[in-house]
């Protein structure tokens, strides 16, 4: 599988990472087969939050003695130091590894989470303190929000941000550019989450038990929204967490091509009968 360059950091990520909520609440064994496929198939990018159920458990013992072959991200929902040291190295423990590669604020949404995160005895202050420890390597931020987002990369710098690329989201709502010119501008490693996110999900929907917006799930509408996400300027792309969407974006990344312009306006033509499940706050 294709690798890319990750920002500033010189680290070198597999096209397609492996989503914890992938392995949340399944049975361990298949836990241990889908991270080992994923290894089998180049792909060295692991993304896991302490929010995701039993997913650090699952991929800590999935990854055991594979630890030095990846890329092991983690995130926090804590905003204060001394939660986010706690749920640090809680986290640490799950997931049976001295340290991970990347650190991230997680879900930054809202100026509370911003004026918290970075303000006095923030979690901000944890990571640096941290990363001075050689708990994290490298800090990072996802963001639900393109203002925030924005504020986030002006206020510090981080090495990487993880956030939603999707063709819904860009060619309906405009959400999104600004924050990729931003990131660039800076240098950092841009990660993308909800590449296969359509729409948002219906209440009756009880067949995306995994997912709060409605999967694309077609193959072939899959393949154009992944190409679309993959031929911006990132390093690398998340899937939806559904493990039977899993297998397909694999193949996708294996056989990635560049989308084309033809593509690209069949894209923007569907986009518009769409309910976009983020809006531009800009």
């Amino acid at each position: 599988m294709e690798k890319r360059i990750l920002g500033k950091t010189n680290e070198m990520l597999s096209i397609l990472g492996v989503g914890g909520v992938t392995v949340m609440y399944l049975e361990q064994k298949v836990a241990n087969s889908i991270v080992a496929e994923a290894i089998e198939h180049g792909i060295n990018y692991f993304d896991v939050a302490p929010s995701y159920g039993d997913a650090e458990i699952k991929l800590g013992n999935a990854l055991k003695g594979r630890r030095n072959e990846i890329f092991l991200a983690c995130k926090t929902e804590e905003r204060t130091k001394s939660g986010a040291e706690r749920e640090l190295r809680e986290s640490l423990k799950r997931l049976k590894t001295d340290h991970f590669d990347l650190y991230q604020l997680h879900a930054m949404t809202t100026q509370e989470d911003f004026d918290k995160a970075l303000g006095p005895n923030g979690a901000l202050e944890a990571f640096v303190k941290a990363q001075k420890e050689g708990l994290i390597r490298y800090i990072g931020f996802s963001a639900h929000s393109d203002k925030i987002a924005i504020q986030l990369i002006d206020a510090f710098d981080f090495d990487t941000i993880l956030f939603p690329i999707n063709w819904v989201l860009v060619f309906k709502a405009h959400f999104g550019p600004p924050v990729i010119e931003k990131a660039r501008s800076k240098n950092m490693g841009i990660l993308a989450i909800k590449a296969f996110a359509l729409t948002t999900k219906r209440e009756d929907d009880k067949d995306h038990p995994k997912s709060w917006y409605t999967p694309i799930e077609d193959p072939e509408l899959a393949s154009l929204s992944l190409r679309y996400t993959l031929s911006q300027p990132i390093t690398a792309a998340i899937p939806s967490g559904d493990e039977r969407l899993f297998p397909m974006a694999v193949d996708i990344a294996e056989n990635f091509t560049p989308i084309t312009e033809e593509e690209i306006e069949q894209l923007k033509e569907r986009a518009q009968g769409l309910e976009p499940i983020f809006n531009s706050t800009l």
